[in-house]
């Protein structure tokens, strides 16, 4: 075994290394650019080399620097996460010309799984079912429209070096097709470095299933069960879970051994991954081999008990498994959501900034459920914007699918994030979305149930009462604290007021208080809106963001920020402006006019942080709605800002190279 190891990654994925080999006594060395000096992989490891500026392409990309950091610390072997180094065969040879192994796979199966285009005719020479489409290289956008028009629409065009979504783009019609391949092969470029681009028929209402597969050097090969990763936003992974909800065990069994037959007909060596599409009749389709470890792979430890990540590592140390077919059992559900540093009200645009709060959900077993973050931040924290917007992947276990969804809402509403914007909301409320708890899903989702993006629902009158209970009660507590504070001039006295009315948003509810006493923990029952009386019972205290309790029989978890005269509720998804008031009070601020947002409609504000990449039009020049105006790149994926309406263009106020902060003027219009 080896004694130390270099970890050739950062975040969440080198922390999630260095865990499993700290377990097995293995010294760690981590790698960190000037951006992640400070970063929480750095802190944990026993070594760390520092090997450049924040650019991946300058830092962690750089093979020959991560092979000088191994011959400096004397690691004898490299783990590489996944993305960056992970599936590039180059690197796997440059190591072994050294020495040094790689904790992965060999470079031949690298090779031959690694590119999307070698990997289809491989897999159809091995006789696994591919999607149609043309498997050779594309020379330009009208060798792109022909194929399009041959395949039948609608067609997926992606880089054959992709991956976690970039350089893939979705053509409907011809039309279509000649940006998708010019925007395809421009992220492909600056992504990966190789802008080769292939073109297949694109599945409709598909499903995206993976069969994780585990390989040793001596012929032994094994698969561990499916992972259920349909929920995706621009090909981006948000939700998966293991088992699939929809697979049964004749298709699983068939699409595992398809996994397994084509890992050996590669000599695939260490954990890899076999994604299939699965249309509406349970037909499977070869979709491409992770030849690495997947950001998803939680859940699958979660339900095997097995670490994936210890496996490749004795794997590469030449162990055999000591597992075989027969060993796996699928043990209960487990579902993993991935937090993105990204604003859900915003069409999902990433955001950076400084984590001012981070405190997740507390890790463990919890009864029947067990919780667990995989993070690579900290409270203080930098998220910038120079890698991947994921800030954590929190996963929950429980013994069957509905008990797990329960503790994910349940752990998404502890988990604190505040400083920058991110999906938490989102996630919250695509656990209570009756779709997603029935198991109806494909890789539509999120588009075919949010196609106008996502915004906060409106709560209904029984969620109302649930707010409006827990605004009375931190309102309560927070008079009672009040009163009791020493030195006041003015201490309240004589009973409590009964009658109460709680402004949520624009609406204003009447809450009655029918019996109970004000102190800690509180314990009260109240009247909504003349309803029966609930009891409200909570240990929360003035101060805290997390309000934990009860409302009548429903366990309620809930995140409190205050604002102007009042407090801002999150709740499942839902997001209201709460305030608790006497009723002669409600009545005057029902008279308070509303202050409107100023109007922007006549200027492009940049929607997040980034660079500008091109801009399109030139002053004077008049434009039709849906022409593109500017090009802006954040978090490795370039985004295309359109005209709205028809309009002309009376100011530019950016050029190609500007980094621009949220909401900054890009051009005015007439």
């Amino acid at each position: 075994m080896f004694k130390k190891i270099l970890i050739a990654n950062r975040g969440e994925i080198a922390c999630r290394v260095i865990k499993t080999a700290r377990r097995m006594g293995i010294a760690t060395v981590a790698v960190y650019s000037d951006a992640d000096r400070d970063a929480v992989h750095v802190e944990m490891a026993d070594e760390a080399v520092h090997i450049g500026p924040p650019p991946a392409a300058d830092s962690y990309l750089v093979a020959d620097r991560i092979i000088a950091a191994c011959k400096e610390t004397g690691a004898e072997a490299v783990h590489p996460g996944y993305g960056f180094l992970s599936e590039r065969a180059s690197f796997c040879e440059a190591l072994e010309a050294d020495g040094i192994v790689f904790i992965g796979p060999k470079p031949r199966a690298i090779r031959a799984m690694g590119d999307k285009i070698e990997s289809k005719k491989f897999a159809n020479e091995a006789k696994v079912s591919t999607v149609p489409g043309f498997l050779g290289e594309i020379e330009d956008a009208d060798h792109a429209e022909r194929i399009s028009d041959e395949i039948g629409y609608p067609v997926m065009i992606k880089a054959s070096a992709g991956g976690g979504g970039k350089g893939m783009r979705i053509a409907w019609t011809r039309d279509e097709v000649r940006d998708g391949f010019d925007r395809a092969r421009s992220e492909a470029r600056s992504s990966f470095g190789d802008d080769r681009i292939f073109i297949e028929k694109f599945i409709v209402e598909p499903r995206h299933i993976e069969i994780q597969v585990l390989a040793d050097a001596h012929g032994n090969a094994i698969h561990l069960g499916e992972r259920e990763c349909s929920i995706q936003r621009r090909n981006q992974k948000v939700v998966e879970e293991a088992p699939s909800p929809f697979l049964d065990q004749k298709t699983r069994a068939a699409m595992g051994a398809q996994a397994v037959a084509l890992a050996r007909a590669v000599d695939y060596q260490s954990a890899g991954t076999v994604e299939f599409i699965v249309d509406k009749d349970r037909n499977f389709f070869f979709l491409e081999m992770n030849t690495r470890l997947q950001v998803e792979h939680p859940v699958t430890e979660l339900v095997t008990g097995i670490d994936l990540v210890e496996q490749m590592i004795r794997v590469a140390a030449g162990e055999k498994l000591a597992l075989s077919q027969d060993d796996i059992r699928l043990n209960g559900w487990a579902i993993e959501s991935r937090l993105y540093a990204e604003d859900p009200y915003r069409n999902f645009l990433p955001s950076i900034g400084r984590l001012t709060r981070y405190r997740p959900p507390s890790e463990g077993r919890h009864g029947d459920v067990v919780v667990r973050n995989d993070t690579g931040v900290t409270e203080g924290a930098e998220i910038s914007m120079f890698y991947d917007p994921m800030i954590a992947k929190l996963c929950t276990w429980a013994p069957d699918r509905a008990t797990a969804i329960e503790a994910m809402s349940d752990a998404l509403d502890e988990f604190v994030v505040d400083g920058i914007e991110h999906n938490i909301p989102f996630l919250s409320a695509l656990m209570r979305h009756p779709r997603w708890r029935e198991g109806r899903l494909s890789t539509g989702f999120i588009a075919e149930e949010y196609p106008d993006g996502f915004a906060p629902a409106k709560p209904n009158d029984e969620e109302k009462a649930i707010l409006a209970a827990v605004s009375l009660s931190v309102e309560l507590l927070r008079k009672d604290r009040l009163d009791r504070l020493c030195g006041r001039l003015a201490p309240h006295s004589g009973a409590t007021k009964p009658d109460w009315v709680v402004r949520l948003d624009d609406d204003y509810v009447s809450v009655s208080i029918a019996e109970g006493m004000i102190s800690l923990p509180l314990e009260v029952d109240v009247q909504v809106e003349g309803g029966e009386p609930v009891t409200v019972a909570s240990s929360w205290r003035p101060g805290e963001i997390v309000w934990k309790g009860r409302v009548g029989g429903r366990r309620v978890i809930a995140q409190l920020r205050p604002v102007l005269n009042g407090m801002r509720i999150a709740w499942q998804g839902l997001a209201v402006n709460a305030r608790a008031m006497p009723p002669r009070t409600a009545e005057l601020d029902r008279l308070m006019p509303k202050k409107l947002p100023p109007d922007t409609s006549n200027m492009l504000l940049c929607p997040m942080p980034g660079l500008v990449v091109s801009i399109a039009v030139t002053e004077g020049q008049e434009v039709k709605a849906g022409e593109t105006l500017a090009v802006v790149e954040a978090m490795k994926m370039e985004n295309v800002l359109r005209a709205e309406r028809d309009l002309t263009v009376l100011k530019v106020n950016a050029v190609a190279g500007d980094s621009l902060s949220v909401d900054a003027v890009i051009m005015e219009f007439e």
